[in-house]
């Protein structure tokens, strides 16, 4: 049972959705809705239409961030169905956390408050012990498959099942099977000194391997 207790910071989480209440692409138009949990319950606490003009350039696209990060204010979890570029990158320079999710917000959003170890006067979330790990094929090269799992259980997040392995850095390889790059290894591979290449095996498939760059230098 849930327990209603008073709390001074309710947790919020943004999205972008479609018209059909859908987590969208941060390219496409949507509207930017922003979550908040106060007690047992999530709601949509506010809400604005969000698109952007590819041809209006730089200076255009860093205003909208602007009016984004005023519009969602002190919530620092973000939620779309896939992000990159420059928005992706102008949105992880503010300090917000970005999760590539799809689906409904009602399928998520508890999943990210456990995620996020965040805390919203509901009972200690239960640890995530039966995560998805990679597999050791060989001595320190390990494999994963996060296509597989996402057709699995949909509401895990490729940072969720992964983020903290490879931050921790214990393999000399790492080959991740999913249908895009998501961009936070890119950024954590770069910040980590770690070499990443890529590889499209299929189609909506992509093969992504990290190697730690003492290994490549040994």
């Amino acid at each position: 049972m849930c327990r209603k207790n008073h709390i001074e910071d309710p947790v919020e989480v943004a999205t972008i959705l479609n018209k059909s209440g859908e987590c969208t692409r941060l390219s496409d138009p949507g509207f930017i809705v922003v979550f908040r949990k106060m007690e047992c319950v999530w709601e949509a606490d506010r809400c604005m239409p969000f698109s952007l003009d590819a041809e209006k350039g730089l200076l255009d696209l860093r205003l909208k961030v602007r009016d984004l990060l005023s519009f969602i204010g002190n919530c620092r979890v973000f939620v779309a169905e896939s992000a990159s570029g420059a928005l992706f990158f102008e949105l992880e320079k503010a300090g917000l956390s970005m999760y590539e999710l799809s689906g409904k917000p009602d399928e998520f959003l508890d999943h990210i408050l456990k995620d996020e170890g965040m805390r919203s006067g509901s009972p200690p979330a239960q640890e995530d012990g039966d995560l998805p790990v990679p597999k050791e094929l060989t001595p320190g090269n390990y494999a994963i498959s996060i296509k597989d799992i996402q057709v699995a259980t949909p509401h895990l997040s490729s940072k969720q099942v992964l983020q903290r392995f490879v931050r921790d850095g214990n393999f000399a390889s790492l080959e991740i099977v999913c249908d895009h790059l998501p961009p936070w290894i890119e950024i954590d591979a770069e910040n980590l000194g770690m070499t990443l290449e890529t590889d499209c095996s299929g189609s909506c498939e992509v093969l992504v391997r990290l190697t730690k760059t003492s290994q490549m230098n040994s």
